[in-house]
């Protein structure tokens, strides 16, 4: 089955003065602030971007985006946890457009505080398939990531693995590498397991890794990679993004720890492998929406999705892109095949699950 990934998303501009104040940014040739726009430019000219991307590759998109439009793009970067706070924050008043993310459980919860409006265009619907983007169109994905295992290849025959459940086995105890229960992709993942197994199954899931786990869950899912090269245990779980962002590492020690590690994408013969999405979504308050729309038209491009399959390591959201040489390289797989909006619907209920099982 052919591979998704999603692309785009936005730079690394800048919006700037007492319109938008209270995150860093950076700014770059398209920048606009309000002390160098003209006097009386009308708010047609532009779009207003609340981003927790900061790729070289988004920012050079979105000045191609610019060009071709003549529609200045501004955005305000910070994390993502904060810029959905500043956004409840500001209200109505506030002069994003668009929101853009990683994961669809902080899409959801944007969504479920009134931060987002549906959106919709023939062309997002031809470019974003229905599994990747809200059921009520307030958000789409435009770039996709797979939550995988990655293993010690000099300690663990592939042939041993199978799927998310099998890591529950005895036969793990002390040799399971995960991040901890806050982290936002961990719960998402534990959602899907809800939408496709039922919370009794997934509670299950949680409680055997638990048991299995080699250590207290800590670090970043590349600290997870390392923790298996240094010998702390055997499996750990990542996200795809992550292992090609240490196989093209400038820390060459980074590097030896990725070639020590093979990838496997679970559950094959089954329910298929957890992906996930950063993606955008137009802003209730957005008082540039015909251009936001146009936006994210333009980052679910065939052209603007090539751009960033071969730069982010993430498969492309449009179905019509192939994913770049790297990813192919570590072989096809049959994602999950949920509507994504159930990570975010099932969030509560993942997060008290981790709570009950002591996933700390």
């Amino acid at each position: 089955m052919k591979k998704r990934r999603f692309a785009g998303m936005l730079a690394v501009l800048t919006l700037a003065g007492a319109v938008l104040t209270g995150c860093s940014a950076t700014s770059s040739t398209t920048v606009q602030t309000e002390s160098s726009s003209p006097q009386g430019e009308k708010t047609s000219q532009v779009v207003n971007i609340y981003s927790d991307r900061h790729y070289e590759t988004d920012k050079l998109l979105l000045e191609e985006f610019s060009k071709e439009t003549g529609i200045k793009v501004n955005v305000i970067e910070g994390k993502s946890d904060e810029l959905i706070e500043r956004l409840a924050r500001e209200g109505k008043d506030s002069q994003a457009d668009l929101l853009v993310t990683a994961d669809v459980g902080r899409l959801h919860r944007a969504k479920e505080q009134g931060l987002l409006q549906s959106a919709e265009s023939d062309t997002l619907s031809k470019n974003v398939p229905e599994n990747l983007k809200d059921k009520d169109n307030q958000w789409y994905g435009l770039t996709v990531r797979a939550r995988v295992l990655v293993y010690a290849k000099d300690r663990v025959d592939p042939s041993q693995l199978s799927t998310y459940e099998d890591l529950t086995d005895p036969k793990w105890k002390k040799k399971i590498l995960v991040r901890s229960s806050d982290n936002i992709y961990n719960q998402s993942l534990l959602a899907s397991f809800i939408a496709v197994n039922g919370e009794e199954k997934a509670k299950a899931w949680a409680k055997g890794i638990v048991d299995n786990m080699a250590r207290t869950p800590k670090g970043s899912d590349r600290d997870q990679a390392k923790a298996v090269v240094a010998g702390e245990g055997d499996v750990a779980i990542m996200n795809t993004y992550y292992y090609g962002l240490l196989l093209n590492s400038s820390d060459s020690e980074e590097v030896k720890v990725a070639k020590q590690l093979g990838v496997f994408f679970p559950n094959q013969s089954t329910t298929g492998t957890h992906i996930n999405v950063s993606g955008a979504g137009v802003t209730a308050s957005a008082k540039n929406k015909e251009n936001a729309i146009k936006l994210v038209e333009f980052l679910s491009s065939e052209k603007a999705q090539k751009q960033f399959a071969e730069a982010n390591f993430e498969y492309p959201a449009n179905p019509a892109v192939e994913p770049s040489d790297l990813l192919k390289s570590w072989g096809t797989f049959k994602p999950q095949t949920i509507n994504l909006t159930k990570l975010g619907e099932n969030n509560n209920n993942a997060v008290q699950i981790f709570s009950q099982v002591g996933w700390k």
